[in-house]
């Protein structure tokens, strides 16, 4: 079952209250769920405190330009890798005021799967300034709306662990 918007809020919440105590900002890097883990961190009051900004890098360009990820990269492991979520995680971080960030890429569908890398294919990516990029790969079930929704519900969670 994805989760409900009470249930991004409160991840949301929870992570805000992190961010807060530990006086760090959070960036976001987001492919497949189009800066709804911005949205979902935004939508809390007082969110200007500890969420610096969000970048949404769909195309391999815009990954290339906002987020440092290298041409070769994406040509030899495609965007949706540990690779790529690894570079777009610690771009983010390089291009922005933040201490924390989160990255997102993958494979909302309908379309766009492949026998390797089917829909709902997703690779996050976390990382604390000056500390080691970690990334793991989900499998999620369902629509494209269900797909977003526990990816950013796993992007939250990851946060949520790391501080």
């Amino acid at each position: 079952m994805p989760p409900t918007d009470a249930e991004l809020e409160q991840l949301a919440i929870s992570v805000g209250q992190q961010l807060r105590a530990q006086r760090d900002m959070l960036v976001t890097a987001e492919s497949c769920t189009g800066g709804w883990i911005a949205k979902a961190m935004t939508d809390i009051a007082g969110s200007s405190v500890w969420f610096d900004c969000g970048m949404v890098a769909y195309s391999y360009e815009a990954k290339q330009a906002l987020l440092g990820v290298r041409p070769q990269t994406l040509e030899t492991f495609g965007a949706v890798s540990r690779e790529t979520a690894i570079e777009m995680v610690s771009g983010a971080l390089v291009n922005s005021g933040a201490s924390v960030a989160v990255a997102v890429t993958g494979i909302a569908g309908p379309g766009g799967g492949s026998e390797d890398k089917p829909v709902g294919t997703v690779w996050i990516g976390w990382k604390r300034r000056g500390g080691y990029a970690r990334a793991q790969v989900f499998r999620f079930d369902g629509d494209r709306d269900a797909v977003r929704r526990q990816t950013v519900a796993a992007a939250l969670q990851g946060l949520e662990s790391m501080l």
